[in-house]
């Protein structure tokens, strides 16, 4: 026999489609592609959550300036350059402006459905109505940084990529932020927060985007499932008494939105706020799928939820 628990309900799960950009679109996505326009250029990337039929006919995705040709290794491959391609070029999102480039994987610098979490915690830090305290961990090229930053918030970067720090850097230069508050780190995640305990500082705010394997820059292995609810717990040792939100955002990983949920919940209890959680995508112009590419779960304040 079964029994149902009488007060517990089960979590909303949201979606969210990045439609604030210019510089961007998703054209179509089909047969396990998508046809995006990034600047100037139309691109092809593989992407297998586009299991439905292209809309657009083939004369259009011949069009394309490059594609990204999968290989049988996993996450492996190479680009076919129809023209040549700059080695980097300027994009925009509203007052931010960033390099984007292709390079020996897929991605270009930039995961524009991200931007449905940029402009969440923008308004979540305008709510406040305080000077936050906020880590980025695995920050890449520091959109999710560069955003914060100028919402008002006092940034911490940090990726374990010299590489990305520095491009975040470029980042920052080009969007003429020189002078706002950001803290470059290189370093491992999990032993940073770690030494944060230590040193007793507390952050108002924690970005996470963490990948499902990667390496620190002493070779340090991160692994999604066998680390991340250690790395939860040690960051709420670092949040303020008051903490503002907590962001977290997994791609390629064998979990749904409602286990990022039950994890944020989890981490969080005691505080006065509130948990959401589901996928962020992308809305075709062609066919007008949602083409979801990542889950989250984000937690926020009361006071501060946007409206």
């Amino acid at each position: 026999m079964i029994t149902k628990h009488p007060s517990r309900s089960l979590p909303t799960i949201e979606l969210h489609s990045a439609d604030g950009w210019q510089d961007y679109a998703l054209l179509d996505s089909g047969d396990g592609f998508k046809l995006e326009q990034f600047g100037p250029f139309r691109l092809v990337r593989p992407d297998a959550e586009a299991v439905w039929r292209q809309t657009l006919p083939p004369a259009e995705w011949k069009k394309a300036d490059a594609l990204y040709k999968p290989s049988a290794e996993e996450n492996g491959g190479h680009w076919e350059y129809r023209q040549k391609l700059p080695e980097r070029f300027k994009m925009t999102y509203g007052p931010i402006a960033f390099w984007a480039m292709t390079s020996s994987s897929r991605h270009l610098g930039v995961f524009p459905e991200q931007s449905v979490q940029w402009d969440w915690a923008d308004k979540v830090i305008a709510n406040s109505k305080i000077t936050p305290k906020v880590l980025n961990l695995f920050g890449y090229t520091g959109m999710a940084s560069l955003a914060a930053a100028r919402s008002g918030a006092q940034v911490t970067h940090l990726d374990a990529s010299r590489k990305s720090v520095l491009w975040a850097k470029d980042n920052q230069a080009l969007s003429n932020m020189a002078n706002t508050s950001i803290r470059w780190i290189i370093d491992d995640a999990v032993k940073f927060v770690q030494r944060e305990i230590r040193r007793g500082v507390q952050y108002d705010g924690i970005i996470l985007d963490p990948p499902k394997f990667g390496r620190g820059p002493q070779g340090e292995v991160w692994e999604f499932y066998k680390l991340l609810p250690d790395l939860l717990q040690s960051c709420r040792q670092i949040l303020s008494p008051n903490p503002l939100f907590v962001q977290l955002t997994a791609y390629a990983v064998k979990a749904s939105s409602v286990t990022m949920y039950y994890a944020i919940q989890d981490m969080m209890a005691g505080f006065n706020g509130r948990t959401q959680a589901g996928e962020i995508g992308l809305t075709e112009r062609s066919g007008a799928h949602f083409l979801s590419t990542a889950i989250f779960a984000r937690w926020c304040r009361e006071d501060a939820l946007p409206q």
